[in-house]
């Protein structure tokens, strides 16, 4: 069983940053963040490899986030910047044994989600 911690949603103004935390338990798997605003889909934003060597990021997203591991901590960081009204969501860490990319139906684990509200 794998169980996934997540931490760091909040409050922030447009054009802020905020930076997300997702601790793993267990063998070091490929992590991803995914988001839903309430009634729209869950969309991807960005994934990591397990090595950490492979990543991918959603067109709406990519030059303002950076997803990055701590491998000795088993933790997956999503650091935003210049956040965005639509912005706001809730982030849902994923993990998986294999890269799983952009596809949620790759991934077999996944946190209870962590809210983030951007302000205009």
């Amino acid at each position: 069983q794998v169980q996934l911690v997540e931490s760091g949603g909040g409050l922030v103004q447009a054009g802020g940053s905020l930076r997300l935390s997702c601790v793993a338990s267990g063998r070091p798997y490929t992590m991803a963040w995914f988001r839903q605003a309430p009634g729209k889909d869950r969309e991807f934003a960005a994934a990591l490899s397990a090595t950490g060597r492979t990543r991918d990021y959603a067109d709406s997203v990519k030059g303002r986030f950076t997803i990055s591991r701590d491998a000795a901590k088993n933790t997956v960081y999503l650091q935003m910047n210049s956040l965005k009204p639509e912005d706001t969501a809730v982030y849902f860490c994923a993990a998986d044994r294999d890269y799983g990319g952009r596809y949620s139906q790759n991934y077999a684990y996944w946190g209870q989600g962590t809210q983030v509200t951007v302000s205009s």
